[in-house]
Order: structure tokens, then C-alpha cells, then sequence
């Protein structure tokens, strides 16, 4: 099947798309574009493979589905397009970084300007229907999303991955620890910041590892 996504990306992944279950995904979703309303637009799905090449990823964040509200996803975990509410999960972690590093609070909740850097935010799902969380979920993106940190986890040394949340943390066994840090709190949400996202200083931990490796940190 032919997918169009950034070169270093889909020559890693082609073998992902020409296997069953990506070509029964692809079905679905089309299917899904055609009669319902769906997220992100279609251009959209692949955004952050596009926004940030494969040898250029340094940190990993893990999330699950994307924002179900029509104009607050674009395909990037956690952000929120320029001029939108930041999202309670979002307001978090920038809470978490302010009391990390000291850095002001944005106004925006647009974290491309990460991703310029080689922060790599990936739901596990790639779409979604509007205001109907997890529609998405058992289709063969997860099958997809794993083979993408493992790809990474394989291919790259030295990167930081944030696993946040119980659903994140799964994925620790698909990661070489050996190879790269793997840091694990509770998840942002509001729900559960308090019980052990706040106070995890993996922005803080994340830079010092990378320039422990002889990296340039993260601008967070």
C-alpha cells in the first residue's frame, strides 16, 4: 500500500502498510472519512512523521486517542492548534514544567515548536471519531503505533521516552532500557496529575540525560 509519508519514515514503515492488517485499517478509516466525522482532517493522520523525520526524534512522548473535539487536534499528542483552549492535560504538563525549570506558562498550546526540536508526540491512535473518545481503538493502529517505538527503540540509542499513565506504560517492554531512558509517571489529565505527574521532572531529567549523550537538550 502506498501511504504518503516523510521518506525516512515510510522507508522504515513500508513494510507496516503492506502487511493485512494496515490494508484492513486503511479500509476502515477511509470508510469512516466517508459517513461520519472524523479526526484529524485526512491530511492530517500522519502529521507528526511528516513534522519530524526519523533521525531527527530525541525524546518520545506516548499518549492513546486523539483529542475528540472537532479543532483541537492536528496529529500531535498533548498540542492544540494556535488560538484554541489549552486542553486540562496540556495545562498540566506545562504547570509540571514551569515548577521543573522555571519557564513561563505559555499562552499557546501549540507544541510544533517542540517537535521542531525532535520531541516526537504520538498517540497510539491515529484517529478518532468527533466527541466519541476510543472509537477508533482495536483497529490495527496500536498494531501500527507499536512497531513504530520499536522501530525507534531498535533503530536510534539514546533516546528519552515519557510514558505517562497506565496505557503508556505498556509499551515500556517494546523499548530497549539499556539503550535509552525510560521515564514513567501518573498521566497529566486532571484527574490524576496529582498523584504523580506533578513533581516527576522528566523535562529536567530528559535534558540531562541528552547531555549526558552529547546532545543539545529540549527548549521545553
Amino acid at each position: 500500500m502506498n501511504v504518503k509519508i516523510e521518506e525516512s519514515w515510510r522507508k522504515r514503515l513500508q513494510e507496516e502498510f503492506d502487511k493485512p492488517y494496515f490494508e484492513r485499517l486503511a479500509t476502515f478509516v477511509k470508510s469512516e472519512y466517508s459517513h461520519a466525522h472524523v479526526l484529524p482532517h485526512g491530511s492530517q493522520i500522519f502529521y507528526i512523521f511528516n513534522a519530524c523525520p526519523f533521525e531527527k526524534v530525541k525524546v518520545v512522548i506516548l499518549g492513546q486517542d486523539p483529542y475528540p473535539t472537532p479543532g483541537q487536534y492536528y496529529g500531535v499528542c498533548f498540542s492544540a492548534p494556535e488560538g484554541t483552549a489549552i486542553p486540562g492535560s496540556l495545562a498540566n504538563i506545562f504547570k509540571e514544567i514551569h515548577q521543573d525549570l522555571g519557564k513561563p506558562i505559555p499562552a499557546s498550546g501549540n507544541l510544533d515548536r517542540w517537535v521542531a526540536q525532535g520531541v516526537f508526540p504520538m498517540n497510539s491512535i491515529l484517529t478518532v471519531r468527533a466527541y466519541e473518545t476510543g472509537s477508533h481503538r482495536n483497529m490495527g493502529w496500536e498494531i501500527f503505533t507499536d512497531a513504530v517505538i520499536k522501530k525507534l527503540s531498535d533503530e536510534r540509542e539514546h533516546l528519552v521516552f515519557m510514558l505517562w499513565g497506565s496505557y503508556a506504560k505498556e509499551k515500556r517492554p517494546l523499548i530497549n532500557e539499556n539503550k535509552h531512558l525510560v521515564l514513567t509517571s501518573a498521566h497529566p489529565s486532571p484527574r490524576s496529575a496529582e498523584h504523580g505527574f506533578f513533581g516527576c521532572k522528566h523535562f529536567s531529567k530528559a535534558n540531562t540525560f541528552l547531555q549526558s549523550k552529547g546532545m543539545t537538550g529540549i527548549d521545553w
